[in-house]
């Protein structure tokens, strides 16, 4: 589920940016092409239909951005593997003595 969220806002975004980039703001864009004849071929609708999209794309990013926050589980990837290791770190070490029969050198540097 979180892949495709995850995939699903990519493919937003990249709809976003080349309506984005389709637009002009100063009123060109792709109604610039048809600029001696602003009602004939229905360019100023074309205009409506990009301004409209942009809305819709940019208010479904917020959305799947949020989605993917109630997505992603808490806490991250637990697995048995991170239990055992967790599970050593907390163990107390036993206490280990040292062997007898034998003895500790002496250091003889010092007087």
């Amino acid at each position: 589920m979180l892949y495709t969220v995850i995939i699903l806002a990519i493919i937003v975004c990249v709809l976003l940016v080349l309506i984005i980039l389709i637009q002009n703001p100063k009123g060109g864009g792709l109604s610039s092409g048809f600029a001696g004849s602003n009602n004939i071929m229905g360019v100023q609708r074309t205009g409506d239909f990009l301004e409209k999209g942009t809305w819709i794309l940019a208010i479904s990013l917020m959305v799947l951005a949020l989605m993917v926050n109630v997505v992603v589980p808490r806490g991250g990837v637990v697995n048995q593997e991170m239990n055992d290791i967790q599970n050593q770190i907390n163990k107390p070490a036993a206490p280990v003595t040292a062997p007898s029969g034998l003895s500790l050198p002496v250091d003889s540097t010092k007087k």
